[in-house]
């Protein structure tokens, strides 16, 4: 990731020091605004799936912050300049555009820890087998 999306961003500070602060395990599923339109948390229950059914994705206008809370998570993740194959167009309102191309590199997220996806990196979250519980940050670049 480039530290450009992160360094001196008020927003990034922002999320960083929620997650310090809060016990994550311990708020509802759903979302919540720490600093409306900025910063946002999604807490998801959710089931993981093998890396052949997950895709790629990036996002323009967010940096994610992905925390798996319940178990261990291996994501996805490439250059978005090496990704050649987008599926459809840029979904502008979400923040998000897919890809077909095959997953080369795969991270694995012990429960507990973070990984940082800016929009220069591809990412594909849920790789694993069971449910998972985690924590899913948005934070506007600044």
């Amino acid at each position: 990731m480039n530290s450009q999306y992160t360094d001196d961003n008020q927003y990034y500070a922002e999320a960083l020091a929620f997650i310090g602060s809060e016990n994550l395990m311990a708020l509802t599923p759903g979302k919540l605004e720490i600093d409306p339109g900025n910063v946002w948390v999604n807490i998801i229950e959710a089931d993981m799936r093998p890396s052949t059914e997950a895709r790629l994705e990036t996002h323009d206008e967010f940096i994610d912050i992905h925390v798996p809370l319940s178990a261990d998570e291996s994501f996805g993740v490439k250059p978005r300049s090496e990704c050649t194959s987008p599926i459809g167009e840029n979904d502008t309102v979400n923040d998000i555009l897919f890809y077909d191309d095959p997953i080369d590199k795969t991270v694995l997220v012990k429960a507990g820890e973070m990984i940082v996806f800016a929009p220069d990196t591809a990412h594909s979250p849920l790789i694993g087998s069971g449910k998972i519980r985690k924590a899913i940050f948005k934070v506007r670049v600044a």
